[in-house]
C-alpha cells in the first residue's frame, strides 16, 4: 500500500517526504515475524549507496516494487521470476510482517524489503541504472481534485526512476481508477526517457489486460468489487 503524501525527488531538492511512515495496528504474528525474519529479508535505510550483489550474494537483474502492500505480489514473483532478485519498500508496517512471514513459509531468498521512504531509498541507496524494472501496483489515487498533487506519480518522481533504470528497462504501473490511469499515461508519455512499450489508451476507460508477470492482488480485487476497471500501463527505459 503507497501513502503518496508531499512527493518529491533529487538530493539537491527541497526535502519533503513522499511517503508516511505508517505503523498501523500490528498483530503479534506480525510482530513476530520482525522479530523472527527481519534479519533475513530486511534492509535498514543507511543513508549510502548499497552494494546489491552483496546484499544478494549474486549479480542478477533487479526488480523494485514500490507499495507492494501486504506483499503477495512479491512473493509471487520471487517464486515466478528466480533468476532475478527483487527489492521491496513499503511503509505500512503490518504489510512488512506479513511479507516476512510469507517470505520466510516459501523460503526464497531473492527478496529484500525496506520499511521506509521510497523516495530516500532512491535518491540515496540505489545506483545510477541499476534497475532492470520497477513496479508500482496500486497507488493511493487521491481521487479528490484538490489532493491530486499528492499522487505519487509526477514528473519529477518519473524522472528519478528514470535515473535507476537501465536502458531497455521497464516501469510497470497499476491502477483502478481511470483518471489516475489518464495522468499517469499523460506524464510517462511526455517524460524524457521513457516510451509505452504496451497499453490501451486510458483516456478511452477501456481497462487494459493484466500482463502475465502480475497477479491478481488484495488491491485489484477490492477495486473490482467497487465495480472500478484496472489499467497497467507499461514502459521502456529509452
Amino acid at each position: 500500500m503507497i501513502d503518496d503524501t508531499n512527493a518529491t525527488v533529487g538530493v539537491h531538492s527541497r526535502r519533503i517526504r513522499s511517503f508516511v511512515l505508517r505503523q498501523g495496528r500490528i498483530t503479534s504474528a506480525q510482530q513476530r515475524a520482525f522479530d523472527d525474519h527481519w534479519q533475513r529479508f530486511g534492509l535498514a535505510f543507511t543513508d549510502v549507496p548499497r552494494d546489491f550483489a552483496v546484499t544478494f550474494g549474486r549479480d542478477a537483474p533487479r526488480v523494485l516494487e514500490i507499495g507492494f502492500g501486504n506483499g503477495e505480489q512479491l512473493v509471487h514473483a520471487a517464486q515466478a521470476e528466480p533468476t532475478r532478485d527483487f527489492i521491496g519498500i513499503e511503509v505500512h508496517r503490518p504489510g512488512v510482517g506479513r511479507l516476512l512471514n510469507a517470505l520466510a513459509q516459501a523460503n526464497v531468498d531473492n527478496v529484500r524489503v525496506y520499511h521506509h521512504d521510497a523516495v530516500e531509498v532512491l535518491d540515496r541507496e540505489i545506483a545510477a541504472e541499476s534497475l532492470a524494472e520497477i513496479r508500482i501496483y496500486f497507488p493511493d489515487p487521491w481521487p479528490k481534485k484538490r489532493h491530486q498533487k499528492r499522487r505519487l506519480i509526477q514528473p519529477d518522481f518519473v524522472a528519478l526512476l528514470a535515473s535507476r533504470t537501465t536502458l531497455g528497462g521497464r516501469l510497470h504501473l497499476a491502477t483502478d481508477w481511470a483518471d489516475y490511469a489518464e495522468h499517469m499515461q499523460s506524464v510517462l508519455d511526455n517524460a524524457s526517457g521513457w516510451r509505452r512499450e504496451a497499453h490501451h489508451e486510458a483516456h478511452e476507460k477501456a481497462p487494459t489486460s493484466r500482463p502475465a508477470w502480475r497477479i491478481d492482488t488484495h488491491f485489484e480485487r477490492r477495486g473490482v468489487r467497487l465495480g472500478h476497471g484496472v489499467w497497467d500501463l507499461v514502459y521502456e527505459r529509452v
